[in-house]
């Protein structure tokens, strides 16, 4: 089969993945033409982009802090404003992310919530089969006739109102090692928007609505600006009017914010918003400075959204969205109810309503959750503070943030709860994606990738330096690390029982010697999954 598809691509791409039953549904060689095009005119752009990060980096390894860019000082003082938004973005009031399997797709579409991010990034775990499956289930929600049978045999189906669909594809530092261009993997973004965007936007934009995207992970301007030209491109291959694909990108690296104009202005002819991407965005803290001592966090259950570099950076996203016309959403609440225990069950909901409500008195235009019985608490904050469809009138002219604000280091305690809690989280989660599944229920709490890398950032952080001491006067060591590890791999195999965790043993230990690599290595790596992605097939 591979033979057979590699001499209709452009020269150079082929597909090395198997192609599983239904595959052939969405790797169509038209597809996969459409797919060859972005991959052989935008992947050296991609690849420079990379190395420009690389860069910048080191120059921060060396001392340079973040700042915001004299020579776009035009842009920031610039009187412009991005497009208008199609009426069914208008109003954001509550999101829901999620994977793409079909019974989330679903769920998620039929949850009361107005917009779902179908996510092929952080909530999913990019094996071959589940990311070609994602698409087709994708195609079928589309559609409009996506159906799903449970093992106990409860079925699943479409209601007549669903929320709008928005796709989110991986980042740019993300590869596809089952599509090969010139004997290297393409970028993980391009088979994601490709394929969704070639198979599903005339049918979208027939049905009035659009291919919607999250953008993931961007550093800068011009990393916008490729997703700008990657778009129009797009739509002039597939007859498009200019302005049919709408993006909401995530603020979610400290690069980034520094850069919030820039990027709205790089794509203001497709952007209708940012969004505040806070754990990312805290992973990125500590990633950006991890040279420096100096910028050691506290415990992650202690650096909320109170914090002040956190509130400077969401109420900036606000106040720098609704200048430009641009809808600024707010982040994301992991919590998950909480069955058998109605005290621990009221306090989650609690937590969840508070982070809503400062959101919705701050002037956010939106919210995530990541469970379907989050959607009504969050509805109900966003309907009573905001009645109308949007803030955007809210300017928050009273907000000053500066440099300083951004970069702000929160102060707090270092506990042996949270070591072990941050290297509980970072175990499980890694044996799960490993597994094949990108978001996972841990300690009632929905988790992602970005719960793992700022689970084993800190670990890094707290065994290097002299602020990586507990509250009770010991240091956090290779020997702390090793010990509190094994008890957990204890403890798993107590929760699963002998057989079952005898038949998953093999990716638990997997996962601990990747955590163990992660945390103990000289070198600071630069995303978990990329490391970890070299053991999916």
């Amino acid at each position: 089969m591979v033979a057979q598809i590699k001499s209709q691509y452009s020269q150079g791409f082929e597909i090395v993945g198997d192609m599983n039953p239904g595959f052939e549904r969405v790797l169509t060689e038209e597809a996969l033409a459409f797919v060859s095009s972005l991959v052989v005119r935008f992947t050296e752009r991609r690849n420079s982009l990379l190395d420009l990060r690389r860069e910048r980096q080191s120059r921060r390894n060396a001392g340079e802090m973040p700042d915001f860019l004299p020579q776009t000082r035009y842009i920031r003082e610039g009187d412009w404003k991005v497009i208008k938004a199609p009426a069914d973005l208008q109003d954001r009031r509550v999101e829901i992310t999620g994977p793409v399997d079909r019974k989330m797709i679903i769920n998620a579409l039929n949850s009361g919530a107005r917009v779902y991010m179908a996510d092929l990034e952080d909530a999913h775990s990019p094996t071959w089969a589940g990311t070609i499956q994602g698409q087709i289930n994708l195609l079928d929600a589309v559609a409009g006739d996506i159906r799903y049978t449970s093992p106990e045999g409860k079925h699943y189906a479409l209601n007549n109102d669903v929320a709008t669909l928005i796709v989110r594809p991986r980042g740019w530092h993300l590869p596809e090692s089952h599509v090969l261009f010139d004997g290297e993997p393409i970028p993980g973004a391009l088979l994601d928007f490709g394929l969704f965007f070639f198979h599903n936007a005339h049918q979208l934009l027939d049905k009035g609505a659009g291919p919607y995207f999250y953008i993931p992970k961007l550093e800068g301007y011009l990393e916008a600006r490729l997703w700008n030209d990657i778009f129009d491109f797009s739509e002039q291959a597939l007859n498009l009017a200019h302005g049919s694909i709408k993006a909401t990108v995530l603020i979610e690296t400290i690069p980034a914010v520094f850069e919030m104009d820039e990027i709205l202005y790089e794509m203001r002819d497709y952007i209708v918003g940012l969004n505040c991407g806070r754990w990312d965005y805290l992973f990125s803290y500590i990633k950006c400075f991890h040279k420096h001592p100096e910028f050691v966090l506290p415990d992650r259950t202690q650096v909320g959204m109170t914090r002040h570099f956190l509130r400077s950076y969401s109420q900036l996203l606000i106040k720098t969205c609704h200048r430009r016309g641009a809808f600024a959403m707010g982040g994301m609440a992991a919590q998950i109810p909480i069955k058998g225990d109605p005290e621990a069950n009221a306090e989650a909901l609690e937590k969840v309503r508070e982070d809503k409500e400062r959101e919705a008195t701050d002037g956010h235009d939106g919210t995530w959750v990541a469970h379907p019985g989050l959607v009504p608490i969050a509805m109900e904050v966003f309907d009573t503070h905001m009645p109308q469809a949007n803030q955007l009138g809210r300017l928050r002219t009273d907000v000053q943030v500066s440099a300083d604000d951004l970069l702000q280091v929160p102060q707090g305690q270092i506990t042996e709860a949270g070591a072990k809690n941050n290297i509980s989280a970072a175990l499980r989660y890694m044996a799960a994606w490993l597994g094949g599944q990108g978001a996972v229920p841990i300690h009632h709490l929905m988790e992602d990738v970005a719960t793992a890398e700022i689970a084993r950032a800190q670990l890094w952080q707290w065994i290097r330096y002299d602020k990586g001491v507990l509250d009770d006067g010991r240091e956090i060591d290779r020997q702390l690390f090793e010990s509190a590890l094994e008890q957990e791999l204890n403890l798993i195999k107590e929760e699963l029982g002998e057989q079952e965790f005898a038949n998953s043993e093999a990716r638990y230990q997997a996962a601990a010697q990747l955590l163990r690599r992660l945390t103990l290595s000289d070198d600071f790596a630069e995303f978990l999954t990329l490391e970890a992605y070299k053991q999916l097939s």
